[in-house]
Formats: C-alpha cells, structure tokens, sequence
C-alpha cells in the first residue's frame, strides 16, 4: 500500500522566508504543492535578532502555505546561513586491518570517525559533515571496499554553528509546532539543484546574494572542499542607493533590479532614468550612470571578498573551476550581474536555474535554496545521500539537550 510525506522546505532570510511545501510518495518521486515567500522580520544578516517577531512572521507564512496547499506539514528541512557559520577540514586515517590488505567496511567506518574525531569550543555544534574523496596509499578512489592497500584516508569538509543561534532557528519551527528534520547550509543546498554532476566534477562557485548575506559554495572533483558566508547582500545595494539618491530603501530597492548595472550607460553617459518609473507627481529623473556606480561598487566589493577569501586558502585555481561561477538570490536578478562578476572574477558566469522540470513561478531565485532543502528531503526518504555531501542528522538530540 503507498503512503506519503508532507514535508517543507523553510528558508529564513533577512528580508523573506521562503516555503516549498512537497510530497514525497513511497517511490521517492517528489509532487510540489505548496510554496509562499512571505516577509521576515526579526532577522538580521541571516541571524535572528527578535525572536517574537521572527516566529510571528515565519508561523504566518508557513499557514499560509499550507492553506494554500490545503495540508499539513509532517516534517521540516531548514536552510542555515549567518557568520555564525564556520568550516573546518579534517582528514581520518585508517590501518587496513587485514593481513590480505584488503579493504573491509570496518576499515572504512575507522577512517570516517576519525575524520570527525576534532571536538569543538563550548557553544559550538557541528551541522554538516561533507566527505570528501578517499585515498589508498596516496591515490584517490571513491569506493575503496575490497581494494588492496595499507593506509586509508578520507577528507571532510565539516560546518559547525553557534549552539544558541541555532538553536533560536529551531525554537521558530517548533513553536508552530512542527519538527525539524535536518539543517543544511543555504548555498548547499542551492547547489544541489543548480549543478549538474558533469559541472561539479569540473569544478564550480555556487554565489547565492540574498538579503543581508552571500553564501557560496566551492566544488572541486565532484566534491565540495569550502563553503563561506560574507555579510554583504543586496540591502547593502539598497541602503546604498538610498542615500545617494535621497530616496527610501523601498524605492531604491525597485530601481536596482529595474535598472541593474545599466549596460547602455557605456553607450550614452548622459542617459537619465526616472527614479520610481511610473512618471507621475512627485516622480524625478536621475542620471542612470549614477545608479550603475553605486550597483556595479557593491557588487564589486562582493565578489572581491569571495576571491580574496579564496585566495589566502589557495583555492582560487581558475582551472579548477572550470564550470565557472552560478549565481542565485534575490540580487542574482540584477541586470548584467553576470558581466560583472564574469570581469571581476576572470570565470565564466551564469545565472542559476534550476536543473528540475518545473513551473516557471517556482525557477526562480528566490525558491532555488529551498528546492534544494527538497531534494535532500528526496534522498532521505530514499535512505540515500547525495554525492554532494552527507548530512549528520543531530538533531532530536541536540534539542534534547
């Protein structure tokens, strides 16, 4: 007899919260039938500041979603973003055990635990673990059960957070109350859905600019060997243009993404944009070279921080991102951001979409996190993982705690 689960998908940014509702049946196909992006308040650079306001907005629009879908959530994936956020990368070794040499499933299990042995200061709890490739003797494999050799390692890409941080995400779904099944990072779940395999084995930068911050996510051999969070995003543009123009945030934040970085500047400098664009009283002209520069100093200074960051690690190898850079977020909407950001960064540059075959109004950046949170919930319910990364589910006991 077939059976279903109901499941969301939540992101809580600083300026939206964004909600897919699907059902997931037994055969592990996937049905969307719900979505909502409804207004954050209390939520600042990724990071609840307020947490009355906070659950007041997340509970209205997770009602609202189901309404709409006319069903109940059973269970919840939540996106994590914030500088709270950190990395660490640690690799386990194993002796092979066997007088033969060959690699048994216990050899594996030695190697894995290991490379999570590394404890954290008080008030830090780990998220995800991220595998990396295995290694016999030096050489890289990706399943070395069986195979001969004495020495194996594996590499893990391991994200911890602030525990009261994290905990303040989590307190906001269960007050609903609903139960969190897992946590992951913004921009791998992004990835998920924005890259293909092929793109991930050549090497790619998943940019995702939303409201308060930019997550990004760098992929190398199929894996992923670094993820960061920086906090700039696209309110930065806003307030920004707001006080140059000597207009409201809300104002600004429509003629961003109207006029982008406005290409057609370099055709005529003197060009001029009407600032709210309906033409009507109260309504001005502004030099649309005057928008561009505030836009395109932004945006610099974003993607600059990402290459420096990568940089001091050495894994800015522009031949080793050969897929290029994948852009998402509310921002990616700017007009020309690609441009930008391909001169900036000397990669190719695209705008995300995601690789799925659905509607056009769920394509958009704005559900690209959270339709990555439901094909971690796909694979879940398969008992699979996704070779992106596996995910430690810690969380009845963390909360428990």
């Amino acid at each position: 007899m077939g059976y279903s689960k109901v499941v969301g998908a939540i992101e809580i940014g600083t300026s939206k919260v964004a909600i897919l509702i699907g059902e997931i049946s037994n055969d592990g196909s996937l049905n969307i039938i719900g979505h909502y992006t409804g207004l954050a308040k209390g939520v600042k650079k990724g990071v609840i500041v307020d947490l009355e306001a906070a659950s007041a907005s997340v509970h209205a629009s997770i009602l609202r979603a189901e309404n709409e879908a006319n069903v109940k959530i059973s269970e919840v994936y939540l996106a994590q973003t914030g500088m709270h956020l950190k990395g660490i990368f640690n690799v386990g070794t194993a002796n092979v055990s066997s007088s033969d040499g060959l690699i048994s499933k216990s050899d594996i299990e030695r190697a894995k635990e290991d490379a999570k042995r590394p404890r954290l200061p008080e008030g830090r709890v780990f998220i995800n673990h991220i595998q990396n490739p295995f290694s016999i003797d030096g050489v890289k494999t990706e399943n070395p059960l069986h195979k001969k050799g004495r020495r194996l390692k594996v590499g893990y890409w391991a994200i911890h957070a602030d525990s009261k941080i994290l905990q303040d995400s989590l307190r906001v779904i269960r007050g609903v109350p609903l139960d969190v099944e897992d946590v992951i990072l913004s921009s791998i779940a992004s990835s998920n859905v924005l890259l293909h395999e092929n793109e991930k084995k050549a090497g790619a930068l998943v940019v995702d600019i939303g409201g308060g911050t930019t997550d990004f996510a760098l992929y190398r051999d199929g894996f992923i060997v670094y993820t960061g969070v920086i906090p700039v995003g696209g309110d930065h543009i806003s307030n920004d243009l707001s006080m140059g123009l000597r207009t409201s945030v809300e104002v600004a934040d429509k003629l961003k993404l109207r006029e982008g970085l406005a290409l057609e500047v370099k055709k005529d400098p003197k060009a001029y944009v009407w600032l709210v664009g309906n033409q009507i009283i109260g309504d001005r002209e502004i030099p649309l070279i005057s928008v561009s520069k505030i836009v395109e100093s932004r945006l610099k200074e974003i993607f600059e921080i990402i290459v420096e960051e990568l940089t001091e690690l050495k894994l800015f190898n522009k031949k080793e991102i050969a897929s290029g850079v994948v852009l998402t977020g509310g921002t990616s909407k700017i007009i020309g951001i690609e441009h930008l950001v391909a001169r900036v960064m000397d990669l190719e540059c695209r705008l995300g979409s995601c690789h799925w075959d659905i509607s056009e109004d769920l394509n958009v950046p704005e559900y690209t996190t959270a339709l990555g949170l439901l094909s971690y919930a796909v694979a879940n319910n398969e008992g699979s993982q996704s070779k992106g990364g596996s995910i430690i589910n810690f969380l009845r006991g963390f909360l428990d705690r």
